[in-house]
């Protein structure tokens, strides 16, 4: 019985390499047939068939040596019932010359070698596509602030992000899933998840004057279904929550010109919530519409839906105009309260405001950007917007509006692929303090320095100074304030992840 199972295993290994050397053998009467037919070929194809010839007289003393190797092996009883009976590839290719391989195997175009990446280490540890073509992101954003001021607290007036000095500060940490729709493979639906930590998250989320229950919605920056509606060239619906693209600026900082955000991005809104619709008119123009809870709410303060109607223009490839006209109730018609007269939700006690303000608010927003040359990007920004607490005059309230106007330009040169210089102005006139909660006029100036060590890690080195017509910002002395604040920033940020251009 055992003698039986040695020469089943001999066989078993021995078999396939016969195969090899009769298929060898009937290459090799064929190469001179081969040969004969193509004397009048070039010396090159002569030469590759000799390599082949060669090679192939090479494999079949190969298999003659390992036939040998096992028939001296075969009363082994490790070898006959152990693991380690497999033959090693590595050890059947060790001698065979390396230009004969080189000949033999067959290549893959230049152009396909040289489009494979090399992968990233941090793929085994985070993965950055997902079956289906969905992609997963990752994002770290850290700075360190010094303002000149010296302010108590050590916290910065009118900064939307860089709140602290003096702080090593994660500004923000996200995870993005993103899975957009797929027409060329018969999906019309997407998804879209930013899941955000950090500084940032309060600012954009944690006010209680806008949501009713901010700590439910707090980490969730944008959570949307996509839907194209077969009608025409396609109608992209998204539902859920998504982030104002009111202003020229984003969330996130890797995709800005600079690290601090402008007076305009903390003041228009961050996110809304509810449902818009944009549909591509032809190659220059694309028109949006929104219904939605309100600005900053994901749940709403009251029962308006606000609106939103804008339009992108493409007039030429380096040109982008978009225009936005926002129409919204932002007052609340409810307030907290500790008992449960009125429980709309659970863990929300509420009190109603009789009679409820019902002013509007009106949001006219513009922003262009000029690609003048590869490396030199113009954009500027302009922006109206009036907000009344009741719409008729009554007695005890006033119909008297509230506005702000002003806008920002901003200018950045790609100096060498890594390293870009960028600068902004703004000026915002605030006379009811609507933004800021005192009448004055701002300006602000920031010039940055971008440094990208590579694919996924920038470093930003910037100075500002922000002024204004009355003593408003904080020093050191708690009861000196202040016309200007000047501050001088170092913002790091990582990201890795499988979308493309900006996020």
């Amino acid at each position: 019985m055992r003698d039986r199972h040695k020469t089943k295993w001999k066989w078993a290994m021995v078999g396939p390499m016969r195969r090899v050397v009769l298929a060898s053998s009937l290459l090799m009467l064929a190469l001179p047939n081969t040969a004969a037919a193509s004397e009048s070929r070039d010396k090159t194809e002569a030469q590759q068939i000799e390599e082949l010839r060669a090679l192939v007289l090479h494999l079949q003393d190969r298999v003659d040596g390992l036939e040998r190797q096992l028939n001296d092996r075969r009363d082994d009883p490790i070898v006959a019932h152990g693991p380690a009976n497999t033959v090693d590839a590595n050890e059947m290719s060790a001698s065979v010359p390396p230009e004969a391989i080189a000949t033999a195997r067959p290549q893959a175009p230049q152009s396909q070698l040289q489009s494979q990446p090399p992968a990233s280490p941090l793929a085994s540890v985070l993965p950055a596509t997902l079956p289906g073509g969905a992609t997963l992101n990752y994002m770290l954003d850290g700075y360190y602030e010094f303002n000149f001021n010296r302010p108590p607290g050590r916290v910065n007036d009118l900064r939307a992000y860089d709140v602290l000095s003096n702080a090593i500060s994660i500004n923000q940490a996200d995870v993005v899933l993103a899975w957009d729709p797929d027409l060329d493979n018969g999906r019309r639906y997407g998804l879209r998840l930013d899941l955000q930590f950090g500084q940032a998250t309060s600012t954009l989320q944690g006010n209680p004057a806008n949501e009713p229950r901010p700590q439910i919605y707090q980490n969730i920056f944008q959570a949307y279904g996509t839907y194209i509606v077969p009608l025409g060239s396609g109608v992209h619906v998204d539902v859920g929550k998504w982030a104002s693209p009111l202003g020229v600026e984003g969330n996130y900082t890797k995709d800005q010109m600079n690290y601090t955000r402008s007076f305009y991005f903390y003041f228009l809104p961050f996110y809304h919530e509810g449902v818009r619709a944009n549909y591509k008119i032809n190659d220059k123009i694309q028109a949006n519409y929104w219904l939605v809870n309100g600005t900053n709410q994901t749940e709403p303060t009251n029962g308006f839906k606000d609106e939103m109607f804008g339009f992108v223009l493409t007039p030429t490839k380096t040109i982008t105009w978009t225009s936005n006209y926002y129409f919204g109730q932002e007052h609340p018609d409810f307030t907290p309260a500790s008992n449960c007269n009125y429980p709309v939700q659970p863990g929300l006690c509420v009190t109603p405001i009789i009679p409820a303000p019902n002013g509007k608010l009106h949001i006219v927003d513009n922003y262009v950007t000029w690609q003048a040359t590869p490396k030199l990007t113009l954009q500027a920004e302009g922006d109206y917007v009036i907000q009344r607490e009741w719409a008729n005059a009554a007695p005890g309230h006033s119909a008297a509006p509230s506005h702000v106007d002003g806008g920002a330009a901003y200018v950045q040169y790609q100096a060498t692929p890594k390293t870009s210089l960028a600068t902004r102005f703004e000026y915002m006139s605030d006379p009811q303090g609507l933004f800021s909660e005192r009448s004055q006029a701002l300006k602000e100036w920031t010039g940055t320095y971008k440094y990208a060590f590579g694919d996924g890690f920038n470093a930003f080195l910037e100075y500002r100074t922000d002024w204004s017509n009355q003593p408003f910002f904080h020093t050191h002395d708690p009861v000196a304030l202040a016309q200007h604040q000047t501050t001088a920033t170092v913002g790091l940020v990582w990201w890795y992840g499988g979308k493309q251009g900006a996020w």
